[in-house]
């Protein structure tokens, strides 16, 4: 993968020196409750939209605000050295995710040191509609969700790991970090709202620190 940094939807800030360790979990049925959900076939499940807003006394019309559909893709992510990559050809969005080690010693080519955690700087979640991701050669990753809600902190976040043998379904507004795969390359088959509305958590920002995902299998 070629990765050009000045198409990465986002610039990432870095420049802090703490993590704070997310505590992971076996990704279940009963686990993923409030979040989203397990998903045996992606190409039969339905994706929550969700109505436009009212920003006024006047309600939405009937029959309208939720008309945008949904959209898909091939959503791929990439380890290049200590640095993670990632593409939503749903979207056509690329994003420069987190890393292996403190970003200031991070390598962006080449294997890399081993990882045992990735260290993330942001998190958002899509007020449009649900997002369902579905790793296309059966590969393990781990993801950090939170319930919804904008005064959202790193101590609510929960890292769910994912064994690959089936998809995840993430509600709309409930917060998720990048979906990380434990190998070098993984890609999932991606289905979210066409709209695509996003926000963001920026942690070394607002936190002075990053989110610390765990990748021990």
């Amino acid at each position: 993968m070629n990765f050009n940094p000045e198409e990465a939807a986002y610039t990432p800030t870095t420049g802090v020196r703490r993590a704070h360790e997310v505590p992971v979990v076996a990704a279940t049925d009963e686990s993923l409750q409030g979040y989203g959900c397990l998903v045996e076939d992606p190409q039969s499940f339905p994706i929550q939209i969700v109505r436009w807003p009212a920003k006024g006394w006047r309600p939405i019309d009937a029959n309208s605000g939720d008309q945008g559909g949904v959209t898909e893709g091939a959503f791929e992510f990439w380890w290049k050295g200590d640095t993670l990559y990632a593409r939503n050809n749903a979207v056509g969005d690329s994003y420069l995710f987190g890393w292996s080690t403190w970003p200031e010693e991070a390598s962006s080519e080449g294997i890399g040191h081993s990882r045992s955690r990735a260290l993330i700087w942001r998190a958002n979640y899509h007020p449009d509609g649900g997002q369902l991701v579905y790793p296309a050669h059966g590969q393990a990753f781990v993801v950090a969700l939170a319930r919804p809600g904008d005064d959202v902190t790193p101590e609510d976040f929960v890292a769910f790991a994912c064994d690959g043998s089936r998809g995840l379904y993430v509600h709309p507004n409930v917060w998720h970090s990048a979906f990380v795969p434990h190998d070098n390359h993984a890609e999932f088959f991606d289905r979210q709202g066409r709209v695509h509305a996003r926000v963001s958590v920026d942690f070394p920002k607002e936190f002075g620190c990053y989110l610390a995902l765990p990748l021990s299998r």
